[in-house]
């Protein structure tokens, strides 16, 4: 399974990043931030072939099948709306872990 982070870079962004790397069959090819220099950095250190500030970008790509939100709780329904208009399987984590 191919899977985009939104919110890659930040905490739970990087828990996700760290147990996707350790489940065999599944990549992370593409990251989501707020900061286009920050989240390029982080794609290039980590290996993702593709970085954008912008949702829509990622959704767009035929190589995403899934999305994990890793973004602010008050942000997931508009973006779980998003992915799954855009056919993509979706997961978010809220602010209680």
């Amino acid at each position: 399974m191919r899977i985009c982070i939104a919110g890659a870079s930040g905490a739970f962004g990087m828990k996700h990043m760290d147990a996707i790397a350790a489940i065999e069959g599944a990549e992370v090819v593409s990251v989501v931030g707020t900061k286009i220099d920050a989240i390029k950095a982080f794609a290039e250190e980590r290996g993702v072939p593709h970085y954008t500030t912008d949702l829509a970008e990622s959704l767009a790509r035929d190589d995403v099948d899934a999305v994990i939100l890793a973004t602010p709780t008050q942000m997931h329904a508009a973006q779980t709306i998003q992915c799954l208009e855009a056919g993509k399987h979706v997961m978010s984590r809220n602010s209680n872990g």
